[in-house]
C-alpha cells in the first residue's frame, strides 16, 4: 500500500441531503479490533457497544484490508449517545482553556480551538456533533501481536503534536510513515481526516461534507434506542 503525505484537504461545505441508512454494531474480526476507550476511561455516559452506519462498517473493513498481513484497525470511539458528547465537552473543556491559555481570548475563539479537539454539544440534529451520526470513528493500527503502532502521542491527548500532519516536516520517521499509512487505507475507503486528530476519520457526517464539499448524508442520533429505530 502507497503511503500517502498527509496534506491539509480545502475548504469547503455544503448543505445536507440527509438519507436513511441503518446502523451495525461492529465486533472483533480478522480486520477490526473492537476497544471502547470511553468505558475505559470511565466516562458514565459512555457507550461500550460499537455502532456505526452500514457504508462506515464496510468502508472500515475495505481499509482494513489495505493494511500489511496480519495487522488491523483498531476502533476507540464510533458513535457516541448525546449525553456522552455533553460529558466529554465538558470534562475537557477547563483542561483545554488552561493548556492553550483560552481565558485570554474571545468566547468565538475559545469555542472554534475546543472545537478542535472536542465538538460542542449542539442540540441539533441537522448539525450535530459528527459522532452522534455513526458516521465519525476514532482509529488506531496494531500489528499481530496487538500492539498499537506508535502514532506520537496518546488518543485524546491536547497537544499540537496530535495534528495528523505534525510529523511530515520534523520528529520521528517511523510515527511519519504509521500516521502515512492510516491516512492512507482510511483515506482510499472514502473516509476524510480531521486535521487536528490523527485517529479521527468521518464518512457522511458534516466534517466529510466540509472537506469533500458534498452533502452531509447523516443526521444525528442521540439515544441507543433511536439506533433500533433506524434499522
Amino acid at each position: 500500500m502507497k503511503k500517502i503525505p498527509i496534506t491539509p484537504p480545502p475548504e469547503a461545505f455544503r448543505s445536507a441531503e440527509f438519507i436513511h441508512e441503518g446502523f451495525v454494531r461492529l465486533t472483533d474480526s480478522p480486520f477490526l479490533k473492537i476497544e471502547m476507550q470511553y468505558p475505559i476511561l470511565g466516562m458514565k455516559n459512555a457507550e461500550p457497544l460499537c455502532f456505526v452506519r452500514k457504508q462506515v462498517g464496510e468502508r472500515l473493513v475495505a481499509a482494513a484490508k489495505l493494511l500489511p498481513r496480519g495487522y488491523r484497525l483498531k476502533i476507540m470511539d464510533a458513535w457516541r449517545p448525546f449525553a456522552l458528547q455533553e460529558e466529554l465537552f465538558f470534562t475537557y473543556r477547563e483542561k483545554l482553556i488552561t493548556d492553550f491559555s483560552l481565558d485570554k481570548v474571545s468566547p468565538e475563539e475559545r469555542d472554534r480551538v475546543i472545537s478542535g479537539f472536542v465538538s460542542l454539544p449542539v442540540d441539533d440534529r441537522d448539525l450535530p456533533p459528527v459522532h452522534t451520526t455513526g458516521g465519525a470513528v476514532d482509529v488506531t493500527i496494531i500489528d499481530p501481536e496487538d500492539r498499537d503502532l506508535p502514532m506520537g502521542t496518546a488518543f485524546d491527548a491536547f497537544t499540537h503534536m496530535t495534528d495528523t500532519a505534525f510529523f511530515e516536516e520534523k520528529g520521528d520517521k517511523q510515527i511519519r510513515d504509521d500516521r502515512r499509512l492510516l491516512y492512507s487505507v482510511m483515506t482510499s475507503a472514502g473516509f476524510t481526516n480531521l486535521p487536528t486528530e490523527w485517529w479521527h476519520f468521518d464518512f457522511g457526517d458534516r466534517f466529510w461534507a466540509y472537506y469533500k464539499n458534498s452533502p452531509a448524508i447523516y443526521r444525528g442520533v442521540f439515544r441507543r434506542e433511536e439506533i433500533y429505530e433506524e434499522a
